[in-house]
């Protein structure tokens, strides 16, 4: 399949020389460095590297794509390139520079990053706007009685979702995992254990449950969606390619 991302064990390494060197000779060429960064994506086959002294895992459990973080390690190369205003927006605001379609986009990274960002967005971004949903609800509940059994919408949220505690259902992702019992996790290690919550789901809870709290979590990212197109006048997420 093309455009495919290799899982390899993570080395220091300069990156993908093809899809760098495209990037900057695209740029200089003129193209629109959005433009150029999707096709640098879609050059881009490492799916973690160490480079400058950090780790960065690209491809989560094998299956989802997290471009974003490609495209904030991608533009390091670049910055001195592009204006400012434009890169905070994409990185930190979701808001793309121009519009594109979602055929353009699906087009420019390829088939197998596309569907894999697909797996990325559904299993991580929805997955973790649905926790976010239920803590709210479990919160609101908490103000309306005044009292409750427990005071931790978060520990609520997932027995709610998942019929269990976090710390139980972290024991068994890593149990799975054949990963060491610890107490703290990287912001890679979270997105691995939402990406698992969300397998855990689906294999776990009947088809009319998942629907209805995928439909939940969507009017959740939506409303998020929303609050950061008024602080930054957009509130489409076009650059997602959904």
């Amino acid at each position: 399949m093309e455009n495919k991302l290799q899982p390899f064990g993570a080395t220091e390494v300069s990156g993908d020389s093809e899809a760098t060197r495209h990037l900057k000779q695209a740029i200089a060429q003129g193209k629109h460095w959005y433009i150029a960064l999707l096709e640098a994506i879609g050059l881009w086959t490492k799916a973690e590297e160490v480079y400058n002294g950090h780790h960065y895992r690209y491809l989560i459990a094998n299956e989802a794509f997290d471009w974003s973080l490609l495209a904030e390690r991608l533009l390091e190369e670049v910055n001195s390139l592009i204006p400012e205003k434009e890169m905070i927006d994409l990185l930190f605001f979701g808001k793309a520079p121009i519009e594109l379609s979602k055929e353009e986009f699906h087009r420019l990274i390829g088939n197998a990053k596309y569907l894999a960002h697909l797996n990325y967005f559904y299993g991580v971004t929805v997955e973790e706007a649905l926790i976010l949903a239920v803590e709210e609800e479990a919160r609101k509940e908490q103000r309306v009685r005044a009292f409750n059994e427990s005071d931790r919408p978060s520990e609520e949220a997932y027995q709610r979702i998942y019929g269990a505690p976090m710390t139980e259902l972290l024991r068994r992702f890593r149990r799975e995992r054949g990963y060491r019992q610890r107490n703290s996790m990287g912001l890679t290690d979270v997105k691995e254990f939402t990406y698992w919550l969300f397998k855990y789901r689906l294999r776990e809870c009947d088809k009319a449950r998942v629907a209805s709290d995928t439909r939940k979590a969507l009017k959740e990212l939506q409303r998020q969606w929303s609050l950061k197109g008024r602080r930054r006048g957009s509130a489409d997420g076009a650059y997602l390619g959904l």
